[in-house]
C-alpha cells in the first residue's frame, strides 16, 4: 500500500509540472490598465508577437483592468517586460533587477498653476491643508508633486480630475486652488499666461520606456530586445503603441536617467525603497 502511495504521489508531481511548465517557460509583457481590453490587445500583442520571434520564447501579453492589480502583480514579480513610466521603472530597477531598453524621446515636466489673482499661494507649501486638483496616484505627474510633501501632517487635499484640461479648468472655475499640469500642456491652455501662474516646476524625468529583467529574461536577451525594437520591423510592431505618442520612433534608454525615480512611489502602498 505505501508503494502505491508513493507511485501516486510521484504520478501526482508529474501531471502538475507536466501542467505548469508552459506557463512558467512564458514571458509576460504588460503596459498599465490606460485602456480597454480590446484596445490593448489591439495595440500591445504585435509587440508581444515580435518580442516571442525574437527571442525564440513565447511572449504573452497579459492585460490587466485596475491599477490595484497592475501594482500588485507587479510587486510579485509576475512581469518580464513592461512599458510604463519612469517612476514604476526606477522602482522595477532598484526591487526586481530590471533595465530600461528603448524610451520616447524627451523627457516629461510639470507644473503647478494657481490662479493669476491669487495671493494665498506663494509657493508649493502653502498648498497644505488646500484643494489640489490632479490625476489619482499612481499617475506620475501627481507623484512628482506630492513627493515634494514629507511631512504627513502638512498635506494638500487632493481632488481627482480626469485629464490636465479638467484640472486647469478646475482652477481657473475657482474649484480647486491649484491643479497639476504637464508643463507643455500648461503653455497651450494659457498662452498668454493671463489666467494663472506658476507656484512649482518639477524636474525633468524620462519619458515612458520598456524595461525587461528578473531571473528569466539574461542580460543578454535584454539587450537583444533593446537592439530589435528599434529596427524597422521593431518600428512596425510597435507602430500603434507610437501612434498613440504622435509617432515618436523610440530612443535608447540609459541606465543612470531611471535610477532612483522609484522614490517617487514613496506614498504608494507596498512600492517603498
Amino acid at each position: 500500500m505505501g508503494s502505491n502511495a508513493a507511485k501516486l504521489r510521484v504520478a501526482w508531481f508529474l501531471l502538475a509540472a507536466t501542467v505548469s511548465a508552459p506557463a512558467a517557460a512564458d514571458l509576460v509583457f504588460t503596459a498599465p490598465p490606460r485602456e480597454s481590453a480590446a484596445k490593448a490587445k489591439e495595440v500591445y500583442q504585435p509587440i508581444a508577437d515580435f518580442l516571442s520571434k525574437i527571442s525564440g520564447q513565447k511572449v504573452v501579453f497579459r492585460y490587466t483592468d485596475n491599477w490595484l492589480s497592475y501594482q500588485s502583480d507587479m510587486r510579485k514579480g509576475l512581469f518580464d517586460i513592461v512599458f510604463d513610466g519612469p517612476a514604476f521603472i526606477g522602482w522595477r530597477m532598484a526591487k526586481l533587477d530590471h533595465t530600461p531598453l528603448v524610451k520616447l524621446p524627451g523627457n516629461l515636466a510639470f507644473v503647478v498653476v494657481v490662479k493669476k489673482d491669487n495671493t494665498a499661494v506663494k509657493e508649493l507649501k502653502d498648498l497644505a491643508g488646500r484643494k489640489l486638483c490632479g490625476f489619482a496616484p499612481p499617475n506620475l505627474a501627481t507623484l512628482t508633486v506630492l513627493v515634494e510633501f514629507t511631512n504627513p501632517a502638512r498635506q494638500p487635499l487632493l481632488v481627482e480630475t480626469k485629464g490636465f484640461q479638467a484640472a486647469y479648468k478646475a482652477v481657473v472655475d475657482g474649484k480647486c486652488d491649484a491643479g497639476i499640469l504637464q508643463t507643455k500642456l500648461w503653455q497651450d491652455f494659457d498662452k498668454e499666461k493671463s489666467a494663472t501662474k506658476p507656484v512649482f516646476n518639477s524636474k525633468p524625468v524620462p519619458n515612458q520606456a520598456f524595461s525587461a529583467g528578473g531571473p528569466r529574461v539574461s542580460p543578454e536577451l535584454r539587450a537583444k530586445f533593446a537592439e530589435a525594437l528599434m529596427t524597422e520591423d521593431g518600428k512596425a510592431a510597435t507602430k500603434l503603441l507610437r501612434d498613440e505618442f504622435k509617432g515618436q520612433d523610440f530612443v535608447p534608454a540609459k541606465k543612470e536617467e531611471y535610477e532612483g525615480l522609484g522614490a517617487l512611489m514613496r506614498d504608494v502602498w507596498g512600492f517603498e525603497l
